[in-house]
């Protein structure tokens, strides 16, 4: 495996810290969430692109993921696609070679068909898939109980070119114990540029130091291919780097037997 590793950085976190962190602890990126205080309007392409440059660091994001991209209403729908595509182009003024985006909708179950929102949803990746940057790729996350959760995220790859976010939470909460995510990854493992290395000791969101949960990251990550070069980011809910430093050791630990 020739994967690149990395970490999601948290509302709170100033990216220029978090960029020494990621230099001093031996990473390879930053997934930097452009939200809050790094929202595309308040951010420097040029100053964020030299910073990552200067400290040898590639960078990823994660796009803002609070919009409403498969809304049954034809203009909260477009809006929420005209903001992503501009935070694609943003981010690939900064540098960065890919980004995070959640395939969600908020329609109101009783009043709209779960079929329909799919495909309105499945019409939006389509669109953004087209609509964002050449050189920038936007791989869309499974989000728990939505309509692209784990199980039904197929329709994606059947129906769009789309790339993948694989959240290991995410894909725990939608009922996936470590054996079947194993298959997960090993199946669709074309389509899966990213990960979101979230560990959880139950079928919960709980984002914890990797290695504090029960995932066999083990399993899952070799279930990938020997060739496989995507991107690894640790998703770890805290402010704290010596938390982010630990779950380093521990996934270099892990990356180390399963490439031995």
């Amino acid at each position: 495996m020739n994967a690149s590793t990395g970490f999601v950085t948290q509302v709170g976190m100033d990216y220029e810290t978090a960029f020494d962190a990621a230099a001093e602890l031996d990473f390879d990126f930053v997934e930097l969430l452009m939200d809050g205080d790094h929202e595309r309007r308040r951010l420097d392409p040029a100053a964020v692109r030299e910073a990552a440059g200067d400290r040898d660091l590639d960078l990823l994001v994660h796009l803002p993921f609070a919009l409403d991209v498969g809304s049954a209403y034809e203009h909260v729908r477009e809006g929420a696609i005209r903001e992503l595509v501009a935070a694609s182009e943003t981010a690939a003024e900064m540098g960065a070679e890919k980004g995070v985006a959640h395939a969600t909708s908020k329609a109101w179950s009783p009043a709209w068909d779960d079929a329909d929102v799919r495909e309105t949803v499945l019409e939006s990746v389509r669109e953004l898939d087209a609509g964002t940057p050449d050189d920038f790729e936007v791989c869309f996350e499974n989000v728990p109980n939505g309509a692209l959760s784990t199980g039904n995220f197929p329709d994606l790859f059947a129906d769009t070119e789309a790339a993948m976010t694989l959240d290991t939470g995410h894909a725990r909460v939608d009922g996936l114990d470590s054996t079947e995510l194993a298959e997960f990854a090993a199946r669709y493992a074309d389509r899966i540029s990213h990960v979101h290395l979230n560990d959880t000791r139950n079928a919960q969101d709980e984002h914890l130091p990797f290695g504090a949960g029960t995932i066999d990251f083990e399993a899952v990550l070799g279930a990938l291919p020997d060739d496989w070069s995507g991107t690894l980011s640790l998703e770890v809910f805290t402010l704290e780097y010596g938390y982010i430093g630990v779950s380093k050791e521990y996934l270099d630990d892990v990356l180390g037997r399963v490439e031995g």
